[in-house]
């Protein structure tokens, strides 16, 4: 489990643990209720720790979990203490400020990636979910100026690690991703590098659960602000229809902090940005021929 900054929100704490707790329980194949029953808490009880719902999560309740689940001595130092900091911690209005690119935050987001059912998520170069091995280690490389080999090659790999989401058979993640004409055009570890990642991304957009629309530079300004990139994480419904998780706008820090926004009223507005976006993107079709085309003139540059 990711450790978390001191400035996280109790919420996030909370969500972040549960997350942690239901992961670890699925991975040994017990049931909500048979896992309640083993440590003598009701099926309520443990759905609402699993859910992040849990205002005061209890420090034995989740020591006797992660028994239960077989967690190894570490992480359950790690999960126990979380849950202390979680109970104390003040709700600083539905902002968090974590850490930065790969960090222990950026941890928390590949966890929240992963417990996601959808994804919107608007950018301008090809977004991590969908880059080629060649792609994603440029990428890298130009951050990390003074990584070896060795821990350039291991970021490559957790960034590829992170695409099964896309195309599991069982459950894949809805994806939608709206993305700004200049990603086809900003060249990224030269033209065969360019040429193969365009020519995937047409690939992967006729997956069924995949939608990849390009905003042109013709559609100009959105709101009259320039867009900055963000990512719209939303964990589905359980079998009452209720949020399993409330929905979170991730804003990547780079340089700086990550941000994570709960504040419904802010998460509306960016989706409201996002269906201003997608009137004036490309449809699919069209979005794919632009693509290629693209590939088309790198090839030619080879």
């Amino acid at each position: 489990m990711a450790e978390i900054e001191e400035s996280a929100s109790p919420t996030l704490m909370r969500r972040q643990l549960g997350r942690f707790l239901r992961e670890a329980r699925e991975g040994r194949g017990l049931s909500i209720a048979n896992a309640a029953k083993e440590v003598q808490l009701s099926f309520n009880a443990l759905q609402r720790l699993e859910t992040g719902r849990t205002v005061n999560p209890r420090r034995q309740d989740v020591r006797e979990l992660c028994s239960l689940y077989e967690v190894d001595a570490e992480e359950t130092e790690k999960a126990v203490g979380l849950a202390s900091r979680a109970a104390a911690a003040k709700d600083e209005g539905g902002v968090t400020s974590l850490g930065g690119l790969f960090s222990d935050a950026f941890n928390m987001y590949i966890g929240m990636e992963r417990a996601a059912r959808r994804l919107l998520s608007y950018q301008e170069l090809v977004p991590g979910l969908l880059q080629t091995p060649a792609y994603a280690r440029a990428m890298i490389r130009a951050f990390y100026v003074n990584g070896t080999e060795d821990e350039i090659e291991r970021r490559v790999q957790v960034r590829l690690d992170r695409q099964v989401i896309v195309t599991r058979r069982t459950r894949p993640l809805e994806l939608e991703i709206l993305l700004h004409e200049s990603a086809a055009h900003r060249v990224i570890g030269g033209p065969d590098v360019m040429a193969t990642q365009l020519r995937q991304l047409a690939e992967v957009s006729k997956l069924p659960n995949v939608t990849l629309r390009v905003h042109p530079f013709s559609a100009g300004s959105i709101w009259g602000l320039p867009a900055v990139p963000f990512v719209l994480l939303d964990f589905g419904t359980d079998s009452r229809g209720m949020p399993v998780e409330p929905p979170v706008v991730y804003l990547d820090g780079a340089m700086s902090s990550d941000l994570y926004i709960e504040k419904r009223e802010v998460v509306e507005r960016y989706h409201d940005f996002a269906e201003a976006i997608r009137r004036t993107a490309l449809d699919e079709t069209r979005s794919r021929d632009l693509l290629r085309q693209a590939a088309r003139r790198f090839d030619s540059e080879r």
